[in-house]
Order: C-alpha cells, then structure tokens, then sequence
C-alpha cells in the first residue's frame, strides 16, 4: 500500500476545473450576447437606410417607422428632415443593458 503525504496533488484538478467552469461559461455568454448585439445593429442601420430612402421617395412616415419595426423587433424611428435631406434615426434595445442606435440619410425626392 503506498502512503501519501500532507503534500498530495490529489483532487486539485477536480478543484481549478470547478472554478474555472463558471468563469469560462460567463465569458462564452458575454461573447455570445456580443455577437447577437453586432448582429442586431447591423439589422438596425439597414432599416435606418431603408426608412430614410421610403421617406424621401415620398412614403408615408408609418410605412417608414413600420420597416424599422418589422427589421428589429422593440424598433423605434425618428425622422427630422432638414431641407434637402431626410435623416432617420432608429433605436432599439441591444439585448445587452444598452441602446443601439443608427442614423441614415437620404436626399429628399431622389429614387
């Protein structure tokens, strides 16, 4: 039988891999509620441009608040026009505790 001392590694593995778990779950987690984040404000730009090109053909602006709605669920679209130019503004939530927000112009009366 072979005796072991005060100094035994044994178990020590068991005891990282056990704090190291959480650790590397909630790093997986952030990444992922990241990625989902980038994903969803590039939907949100591309509604903000679609808006912004509807609004400036001359469409009404519910159809214009109605693409950034139906691109990002929880959307939400300001249009300012400033002479020539229409500009919308769309918010959404980030899923993260954050806003995402983009902006898009386009030339009033342009096709």
């Amino acid at each position: 039988m072979i005796r072991r001392g005060l100094g035994d590694d044994r178990g020590s593995v068991v005891a990282e891999f056990a704090v190291a778990l959480p650790a590397i779950a909630v790093v997986l987690l952030l990444g992922a509620g990241t990625l989902g984040a980038c994903a969803r404000q590039v939907r949100l730009q591309d509604a903000a441009a679609d808006a912004a090109r509807l609004v400036a053909r001359g469409e009404d602006d519910a159809r214009a608040h109605a693409a950034v709605v139906a691109a990002v669920s929880g959307g939400a679209a300001v249009i300012d026009r400033r002479g020539d130019v229409v500009c919308v503004t769309a918010t959404a939530p980030g899923g993260l505790p954050m806003t995402l927000t983009a902006t898009s112009c386009a030339l009033a009366g342009g096709l």
